[in-house]
């Protein structure tokens, strides 16, 4: 049921606001939408963020009534696993929260890569405690939540943030992944930054979590223990969490305002972010009262340089689609579209895309 409403009213503002991208192209003359040009039969096999997955589902079925002759099989298995996947040339392109860290881009196999930013999503600090519907956390009671340092739910670190709240003396189940993950490593990035001296795991998708916390595979895997679990906390996207109808705690950011995670908070944050020259970005507790500080960037990551004609026109062709009615669908579903900034350079990058004659 998430988003059901909010969705339908997207689909018509985008049918409405959008004929062009959503339809075909404009001729030049009249103004008219024409039909669009139709591609190829081709098959397209994607794995990786489970964050995106959720929109891409969404993407694909639509953009599929558009393109029949394509087909795009998304396969949620988590960052880690989409790019190693494409770095296999397992995979025609792969869903990512994160880049390939630096050691890791001489292995992979099929040349030069590109970044495309597609929305982002906040990272909601999820959990189940029985009575409890307001709490609000700092980074350093988040870190040592993580860490065990704190194990139970009346510690005096929570307390302190929380002084009208009833906290009881419930030992807190702590929930994270199992898998190689962009979430864990947006996460993770954010405690290095929100709780410098405190957090002492690292930035990464996979981490050495205490032998207490529980693990699930994907945010959904995630999702579901703390669902289950009275006492528990963990970190989901926040697509995921409301689908699941899970509660989450205000979390400071770095302007020292405590926020729920929302679309709004994403987009704020996407304003501060800087974006390096491959496109890739960082939104995580950037400056900004009303910017989310866990905001994660989710990309599709594909070869530059395409070796099937069909393949390659029908990725592009996906891509555009993103950009256009694609964006707009994103807040109807919880996902943050690209800022005016990002989308222009997305667009712009798709040129460097090279197909072979068909």
């Amino acid at each position: 049921m998430r988003g059901s409403i909010t969705r339908k009213l997207g689909v018509i503002i985008a049918a409405v606001a959008l004929p062009v991208l959503a339809i075909g192209t404009a001729n030049a003359a009249t103004g008219a939408a024409t039909t669009p040009k139709k591609l190829a039969v081709a098959t397209l096999n994607g794995s990786g963020s489970s964050l995106q997955y959720s929109f891409d589902q969404v993407v694909i079925g639509d953009f599929k009534k558009i393109q029949k002759s394509v087909t795009i099989n998304y396969a949620s298995k988590g960052s880690g696993t989409g790019r190693q996947e494409l770095a296999d040339q397992v995979t025609d392109f792969a869903g990512s929260d994160a880049p390939y860290p630096a050691a890791d881009v001489s292995k992979i196999k099929g040349g030069p890569i590109l970044y495309f930013p597609t929305v982002a999503d906040p990272i909601a600090i999820s959990y189940n405690l029985s009575g409890l519907s307001n709490l609000q956390l700092s980074g350093d009671t988040i870190a040592k939540i993580f860490q065990a340092q704190i194990t139970s739910w009346d510690d005096p670190a929570i307390k302190a943030e929380n002084p009208k709240a009833k906290l009881p003396s419930t030992k807190i189940t702590v929930a994270v992944r199992s898998d190689s993950s962009g979430t864990t490593n947006n996460f993770t990035t954010y405690l290095t930054k929100a709780a410098p001296s405190t957090y002492t795991l690292g930035a990464s998708g996979k981490v050495s979590w205490p032998a207490s916390d529980q693990q699930g595979a994907q945010n959904t895997g995630v999702a579901q223990i703390i669902k289950s679990t009275d006492g528990s906390i963990g970190y989901v996207d926040f697509s995921d969490a409301q689908a699941i109808g899970l509660t989450y705690a205000k979390v400071k950011n770095a302007d020292g305002k405590y926020l729920l995670p929302s679309t709004a908070g994403a987009s704020a944050a996407l304003l501060k972010a800087t974006v390096n020259p491959d496109l890739t970005y960082d939104p995580i507790y950037v400056a900004g009262p009303k910017a989310y500080p866990i905001t994660s960037p989710t990309y599709i990551i594909a070869y530059q340089n395409q070796t099937d004609a069909a393949k390659g026109n029908a990725l592009k062709g996906f891509l555009q689609y993103i950009y256009g009615p694609g964006q707009v669908t994103a807040p109807t579903i919880d996902y943050a579209p690209l800022s005016k900034n990002l989308l222009t350079q997305a667009k712009a990058q798709l040129s460097k895309i090279s197909i072979p004659a068909s």
